[in-house]
């Protein structure tokens, strides 16, 4: 090997040990199904993994999934069988166990409505007469449920988020609360182009909540690996790409 060329490869291995993944350049990442954020049956299995892939890919490393139901991907993270899973959320307990990550994604409840309908509001007592849907055993946060409870507000629930969508649609309710990105993915399964055209949502969220990347303890490289992925994670939202992705993720482009 001529010493050029000696002297290049020394600062490559050099480079790849100072940041921290020479010895594991693929992380094994256990998930559950949620769609639209992760899924196998998904162009880049969701955008949430999508946006873990290119994070770590910005760090040299390469990412590996299988799915599981939710208990079990996270038991094999905290045991330390799979090197990590997503989507958590950041709480004291899963800090003694895990590596917690930056923000991943902040998933947000909104309340969706018809463009036909003129709708804004600022605080619970803005919704007074006004016919929201809900899905039963759903949690909105702790002054919606207050405000149902007392009669305050007026609260239809149904089995699920896609009846709420079409009794929406229908003008049986004018507002339904739910997770942005999983209901651009209800409506985009359920509803024609031009009917999914006709909703929108108010920006205001009713609930906010940041979801995590978790890197068990367990595994010795997973500190250094934790690092990489916050770097990569940092670079794609001040590179507006974060935004992109879930952009296309709300107006269908991972479909299959």
């Amino acid at each position: 090997m001529k010493l050029k060329n000696f002297i290049l490869f020394l600062t490559f291995v050099f480079s790849m040990y100072s940041n921290g993944y020479a010895q594991q350049s693929t992380i094994r990442l256990a998930n559950g199904e949620w769609e639209p954020y992760q899924s196998e049956n998904l162009k880049y299995r969701g955008v949430a993994s999508r946006i873990v892939t290119e994070a770590f890919a910005l760090g040299g490393v390469r990412v590996e999934y299988d799915f599981f139901p939710w208990a079990r991907s996270l038991e094999l993270a905290e045991l330390g069988e799979w090197d990590g899973t997503f989507l958590w959320f950041d709480t004291a307990e899963r800090r003694k166990l895990f590596y917690v990550s930056d923000p991943l994604v902040d998933i947000q409840y909104v309340f969706f409505h018809l463009k036909s309908y003129s709708f804004d509001w600022k605080s619970i007592e803005d919704l007074k007469g006004i016919y929201i849907g809900a899905t039963i055993k759903y949690d909105y946060g702790e002054t919606f449920q207050q405000a149902e409870a007392e009669g305050r507000i007026k609260v239809e629930r149904a089995p699920n988020d896609e009846i709420n969508f079409n009794k929406l649609f229908l003008g049986r309710i004018q507002i339904f609360p739910n997770d942005l990105d999983a209901g651009y993915e209800i409506l985009n399964r359920q509803f024609s182009p031009e009917q999914a055209r006709q909703f929108t949502y108010h920006k205001i969220p009713i609930r906010s909540a940041p979801h995590h990347l978790l890197l068990s303890k367990k595994v010795a490289s997973n500190q250094a690996m934790m690092d990489i992925f916050n770097r990569g994670l940092s670079q794609l939202k001040s590179s507006g790409k974060l935004d992109q992705y879930l952009a296309e993720s709300r107006r269908g482009e991972y479909k299959k």
